[in-house]
């Protein structure tokens, strides 16, 4: 019992908003086409530091004297990415936009009466979700700093995802992060990683006349069109967070029974399967469908000619590139198939979807129903079949989040979203062994599934783990 069931009080020592250090004239930034495809819906992600030092000294550095240093890092890193530092407010038409009046971000200072060896990770809904992580009440971004017993530090961020997907906060992560270090040498992989943002919504413009593919009505729906939700909606309810790791051996095993696949399509293929095997224990699945999705990244594919220029603009554009294809199958034959044949099931619907023309189209869609707002049909199944969403974090920068006293000891993004769907996240493990980390939003069937049938796959994430 206690700290590994959240039985820990936290304090809020301080709170105050950090702006950009120097004026900012206001403006108003629109949302692309791309953008406006996202509900109102905030991320988190979380750095957990242990007992740091002084690069030179064998001092332990004062909670004082590092939320001092990560707050003039941020004054600073907000003059390039000065939209974290805005409010989203509606237009004329009653879609977003940023007004980029350098508001400035929620900064809140807190104190846990726990060590961080004691935190459950693998059940991040006792010990990380409401006290770590903060709720954004106010702007795009909320940043939380937290002093724990052991003399460790966890900072954490929550951000509007309508503004930013993964690849923009981890360019700003990183920006942060070198920021709070001036003299430190930078490596070829940080620099890339911190590049300077890109704003030009224009490289996301809808062609005249646009084309969209068939496809693209049956992956993306307008609100509109959506059948009433239901009185209660259980499925939301019972939703859990969970957080394990998956060795590299069993990485390489999946691999092996569909050799021509990567791993993250084996991977997403093993999973559907187990989905569907929670499904299957329900009293009547005939018919029932399984739905899986994955998060596509357009910017190379949309820099993937012979303009040098835009290629360098997409691979710094701040702000959401994502599609996300999905597939259904039935229960039954999920069962049945072989993980090499589900594999190559999520191959076909992911390589649909990896190409310039399909980001384009995608683009002229929502140009085609605005204002109504449009959303990926995969998150509203509505008690349909079971629907889940799997989004690669393999770039996730936690190896580049050192802010002047050490590495990253664990990371993870943390995304309760409240949706109908299950979202899963994998990130490379902080071990640097070739596992992965793996953040869970399913229902609780599923995880009691993938639990008891799949322990030798999904191991709870623990701190001998990563004490190793």
């Amino acid at each position: 019992m206690g700290a590994e069931n959240g039985d820990f009080s936290i304090s809020v020592t301080n709170e105050e908003v950090v702006a950009a250090m120097v004026p900012m004239q206001e403006h108003w930034l629109p949302l692309s086409n791309l953008d406006l495809l996202l509900p109102q819906v905030d991320v988190g992600v979380f750095f957990c530091y242990k007992n740091p030092k002084l690069n030179d000294t064998n001092k332990i550095m004062s909670f004082g004297s590092m939320v001092g240093s990560l707050k003039k890092a941020l004054a600073q890193v907000l003059i390039s990415y000065y939209v974290f530092a805005g409010e989203v407010v509606a237009n004329n038409m009653g879609e977003p936009e940023v007004h980029c009046n350098n508001r400035g971000v929620d900064f809140v200072e807190a104190v846990a009466d726990v060590e961080l060896k004691c935190l459950n990770f693998y059940n991040p809904d006792d010990t990380i979700e409401g006290k770590f992580v903060p709720k954004k009440k106010n702007g795009v971004l909320a940043v939380q700093a937290t002093s724990l017993k052991c003399g460790g530090i966890i900072v954490a961020c929550t951000f509007d995802h309508r503004i930013a997907d993964a690849y923009s906060t981890n360019m700003f992560l990183v920006s942060w992060a070198e920021t709070a270090q001036p003299n430190k040498p930078k490596t070829a992989t940080v620099a890339a990683a911190s590049r300077h943002p890109c704003f030009r919504r224009s490289l996301l413009s809808p062609r005249r006349p646009g084309s969209i593919h068939p496809s693209l009505r049956h992956m993306y729906t307008p609100i509109s069109e959506l059948p009433p939700p239901p009185a209660t909606s259980a499925a939301a309810a019972t939703l859990l967070s969970r957080i394990y790791y998956v060795t590299a051996e069993q990485l390489r095993r999946m691999q092996s029974l569909a050799a021509t696949r990567s791993k993250l399509e084996c991977f997403s293929a093993f999973l559907w399967k187990m989905v569907a095997r929670a499904a299957s224990r329900d009293k009547a699945t005939e018919r029932v469908v399984a739905k899986l999705g994955i998060v596509v990244d357009g910017r190379k594919r949309l820099g993937n000619d012979d303009d040098k220029e835009r290629e360098a603009m997409m691979d710094s554009y701040f702000g959401n590139v994502l599609s996300i294809p999905f597939g259904g199958k039935p229960v039954e034959e999920l069962l049945e198939e072989p993980l090499g044949l589900v594999a190559d099931a999520v191959h076909e619907f992911l390589a649909a979807a990896a190409t310039k023309e399909h980001f384009l189209g995608l683009i002229d869609w929502v140009e085609a129903h605005r204002p109504v707002p449009g959303v990926a049909t995969i998150y509203c199944s509505h008690n349909e079949g079971p629907a889940f969403v799997v989004s690669s974090g393999q770039r996730f920068p936690e190896d580049m989040m050192d802010f002047g006293w050490g590495k990253v000891v664990f990371a993870s993004y943390h995304f309760p979203w409240g949706g109908e769907a299950g979202y899963v996240m994998p990130m490379p493990s902080p071990l640097g062994n070739g596992d992965w980390v793996v953040y869970m939003h399913l229902a609780k069937r599923q995880l009691e599934i993938i639990e008891s049938e799949a322990v030798h796959v999904f191991r709870p994430l623990t701190w001998d783990y990563l004490n190793q």
